[in-house]
């Protein structure tokens, strides 16, 4: 190398090219190298960031973790009807679905009185009549229905048209019911409870329900029903019983030629109906059947289409259509429906080895429509043709015809519109009635037997991951994901304060991730605070007015488990961690809950002594008064069905003495703070935290 020049041995121009070429391509290779590291790099960012989202959605969470629990039930369930071989087999376990499933709802009404049915107007068509029809299906109790029949005299078979979730009520099964008639069918459609004109809770200043629409009423009655341990269905159940009582009473129906279709909640009911009721001989549900292999984690359905323990009984949605042969069933479902395709062709394919069985397997069938939820005409016309097939021995034309429909006012079967003002009662009256006759006093042996049952305390000892870590002056803040049962994390917050020694524990059940200001005020008071949030929580807001967490409690009755139940064991699980803690003093630990929580928050404490002092806050002061008026706001998030048989939540603070519980501002299930006489606590106006929190830390 010569001074002043630096020799990169480049020595011609085919060396120069060369090298260069070299260069370019390392270059190349380099900056490709840094493309793929930094696309590896953005997708662990991707893939950490969904795993965060999944770790975050505690309702997903729970889905996933309880649909694992219900699938174990159906590939349960799958061995036992995998060893029905012969008919013996079918009908023995027939008898026994039959007998689960009438005590699952709780039984049918024991009663038998007069229908007392009336018909309040006609409407002339010169095919075909429509009447109007109010009976009663319990005392006290009225339906409304339109009758549709052939103008010619003469005898005709029946069809039962249970009505789906339509708000409007039977006006919506009009074109159905005027092509039967005028296929020669005698066609009855009622308003269900929280339909047409039995709305619930109506207030006639309104002109409408105070209890929204025909679902989350349903959900009302369903909460109602299940605290007084029974299910809606029963009473859904019912009213289609009364009302073929009433279409068998006609003097122009054949009597032993008796079908049933409805579509949605109809197509539960004539799924129910059809398969507990030997009178009906030819049934077709629409856009219900599916097994929950699927339906568990999509559209479970509400109060009466989701009966409790019915998977952890070994049920399934077939063993409805099981129940109904050898005779007639027609599925109907549609392309886009939340009822899937998929899951009515499980069913399908269960039924139609189970036919098989009876030799009978061209009597069930599965037809598919187009579009989303509904009957459209192809699922119609299929249900024409199979009335017609085996209620008028296939003497007939499927084919619909053009109908006038009229509108839901014509319609009308009492003078008002709506039953309530013809003196007709609730139905939540007619719950609190049969609970009133059932209800006694239970001990309180009794009662920590049903809550070590329903908190199923075992468990193994609960592992817990340190997800993140914050400093702050006084204290160190740890976000934590705990496992409460295996497979099923739940977030906490721990406070962790810097003074020596051990320090009082604090539970405190929160309803959302990060933790509130309560925490902060405990742990700058020196407690060591462990902010929990049961599982399932923070829930997504469906924007509901009244049924809250209605979803989470549906799918976890239908396995078997209790909701309230599931979360006051969480709550002893950051009690093991919490006691576990070398700065923690044992012999001082106390939890807190507001509103609903706090009922978890009672059971809790009632089976577990180490928790020396709770407060609850906002929380309702008894499960019973839920029974006692039309409507109640997030009853699902507190339901221990049948317990108000036995006791109530004073039962649980008694089972807590002689340990203190500081209860404030106690409310009714509307959320409004009610005077009520006992050892209560009530905030001045716009008073905040403090006073309380200094004499429950004293």
């Amino acid at each position: 190398m010569r001074r002043g020049h630096l020799d990169f041995g480049i020595l011609g121009p085919e060396r120069t090219t060369g090298r260069l070429r070299h260069v370019r391509d390392v270059c190349l290779e380099v900056i490709q190298m840094i493309h793929r590291l930094f696309t590896l790099l953005g997708l662990l960012l991707f893939l950490s960031s969904s795993l965060f989202a999944q770790e975050t959605d505690a309702e997903s969470r729970l889905l996933h973790w309880m649909d694992r629990i219900a699938q174990e039930q159906l590939d349960a369930r799958a061995k036992r009807i995998g060893a029905v071989r012969n008919v013996e087999d079918a009908e023995r376990r027939k008898a026994e679905v039959r007998a689960k499933i009438l005590k699952l709802i709780g039984g049918l009404p024991d009663y038998s009185g007069p229908l007392n049915a009336r018909v309040t107007g006609r409407i002339e068509r010169p095919r075909y009549v429509i009447e109007k029809v109010v009976f009663e299906s319990l005392p006290g109790l009225l339906v409304t229905a339109n009758l549709y029949r052939p103008s010619q005299p003469g005898k005709y078979p029946g069809v039962l048209l249970p009505l789906g979730h339509w708000d409007e009520g039977k006006p919506a099964m009009q074109r159905i019911a005027i092509n039967l008639a005028l296929k020669g069918f005698v066609a009855l459609a009622y308003d269900p409870l929280g339909q047409g004109e039995r709305l619930q809770a109506y207030d006639r200043r309104l002109g409408r329900s105070l209890g929204a629409g025909s679902t989350e009423q349903h959900f009302l009655a369903g909460a109602q029903s299940l605290l007084a341990g029974e299910s809606f269905a029963r009473y859904r159940i019912w009213d289609a019983k009364r009302a073929l009582d009433y279409l068998l009473s006609r003097p122009e129906v054949e009597t032993d030629k008796i079908g049933c279709t409805g579509c949605s909640g109809g197509g539960t009911v004539t799924t129910y109906i059809s398969a507990l009721d030997s009178r009906i001989k030819v049934a077709a549900p629409a856009c219900y059947m599916n097994s929950f292999r699927v339906l568990f984690s999509g559209s479970v359905g509400d109060s009466e289409q989701s009966l409790p323990s019915f998977l952890s009984s070994g049920l399934d949605q077939a063993d409805y259509g099981e129940l109904f042969a050898p005779k007639p069933w027609l599925i109907a479902s549609t392309l886009g429906d939340f009822f899937t395709p998929e899951g009515a062709r499980q069913v399908f394919e269960e039924a139609r080895r189970w036919y098989r069985i009876y030799g009978a397997e061209e009597k069930v069938q599965w037809v598919v429509g187009p579009g989303e939820h509904g009957t459209p005409l192809v699922v119609r016309e299929a249900i024409y043709a199979w009335m017609i097939r085996w209620l008028k021995d296939g003497k007939g034309d499927a084919r619909e015809e053009e109908v006038e429909t009229l509108p839901g006012h014509a319609l009308l079967a009492t003078p008002s519109g709506q039953v309530s003002e013809q003196g007709s009662r609730d139905i939540w009256q007619v719950i609190l009635e049969g609970f009133q006759r059932r209800e006694r006093q239970g001990s309180l042996e009794e009662l920590q037997a049903e809550l070590r049952q329903l908190v199923n305390l075992a468990g193994t000892t609960p592992r817990v991951r340190v997800v993140a870590e914050t400093f702050t002056p006084g204290w160190d803040t740890q976000t934590l994901l705990l496992e409460t049962e295996p497979g099923l994390e739940i977030h906490a917050t721990l406070l962790i304060p810097r003074t020596p020694g051990r320090k009082p524990g604090v539970i405190l059940v929160e309803a959302q991730v990060s933790p509130s200001n309560l925490a902060t005020q405990l742990a700058a008071r020196g407690a060591v605070v462990l902010a929990l949030t049961p599982r399932g929580l923070p829930r997504k807001d469906e924007e509901r007015a009244f049924s809250g967490d209605w979803l989470a409690n549906t799918r976890a009755w239908l396995i078997g488990r209790n909701l309230p139940g599931m979360r006051a064991f969480d709550i002893l699980r950051g009690l093991d961690l919490l006691a576990s803690r070398p700065d923690v003093d044992a012999a001082s630990v106390r939890a807190v809950a507001r509103d609903v929580a706090g009922v978890w928050l009672l059971m809790a404490a009632a089976l577990d002594n180490r928790l020396t002092r709770i407060w609850i806050d906002r929380t309702p002061y008894s499960l019973r008064l839920a029974l006692e008026r039309p409507l109640h706001k997030n009853l699902h998030a507190t339901l221990l069905p049948g317990f108000c048989l036995k006791w109530d939540l004073d039962d649980l603070r008694q089972a807590i003495a002689p340990r203190g519980v500081l209860w404030t501002d106690p409310t009714d299930w509307m959320n409004k703070v009610v005077p009520i006489v006992g050892d209560f606590r009530y905030r001045g106006f716009e008073e905040g935290d403090e006073r309380m929190v200094d004499e429950w830390m004293r």
